[in-house]
């Protein structure tokens, strides 16, 4: 069942992409017809750029992460964040510790494509098998939208290279906003959970 319900859903995005490409296609046929070829041309080679930038930086990243493995830091980084995890996230498991605790932090340094990786294995590892998101699955999920970016180093790498005067100087703003939206999101899906078993227990009652 799970695996037909991730298959339609597969269908439903391919067929989603089409209808928005073949759309852009009849505007451009529309608006400027010589420039259709050129343009599709371009956009192909941009899009082959990314996917080898993207490639090179998910190696460095990703043998960073697993250097930190091999080297037993994980485990000393999930020791040292385990009272809070499991305060947060509700969960008695060392090896769901660690895997949260890398992904957290790697989202902290402003990897985050390094914490993708972290982060599916932890959402599997968290996963109840009931085909439904729990709440430890939905706190993960809002603490790597908000995610606490004590050094956004994928973002000065950006600006740098855009050829910003000062890269770095958006570490303060950042921190103070990521802090303050991270901090809203635990505490709403803390409360929502409160509200969702109590409305739950007067249903048994």
């Amino acid at each position: 069942m799970t695996f037909f319900r991730s298959f339609g859903i597969k269908i439903s995005m391919n067929i989603f992409w089409l209808i928005m490409m073949l759309a852009s296609m009849l505007v451009l046929l529309i608006v400027n017809p010589s420039a259709m070829l050129s343009e599709m041309i371009g956009a192909s080679t941009e899009a082959l750029e990314l996917c080898i930038e993207l490639c090179a930086v998910y190696v460095v990243w990703l043998g960073f992460i697993e250097l930190i493995d091999a080297s037993g830091l994980s485990n000393k980084l999930a020791k040292l964040l385990r009272p809070l995890i499991k305060k947060i996230f509700k969960v008695d498991n060392s090896e769901t510790e660690k895997l949260i605790a890398l992904n957290i932090s790697a989202n902290m340094l402003g990897v985050g494509n390094a914490a993708t990786p972290m982060g599916i294995r932890a959402m599997q590892a968290l996963d109840d098998k009931t085909g439904k998101a729990n709440f430890a699955m939905i706190m993960l999920v809002v603490i790597n939208a908000t995610s606490i970016q004590l050094l956004p180093t994928t973002v000065i790498g950006l600006r740098a290279s855009a050829g910003s005067e000062n890269p770095a100087d958006i570490i303060l703003p950042t921190l103070i906003v990521t802090v303050t939206t991270t901090i809203m999101g635990i505490l709403l899906v803390h409360g929502i959970e409160k509200l969702r078993k109590k409305i739950k227990g007067r249903k048994k009652q």
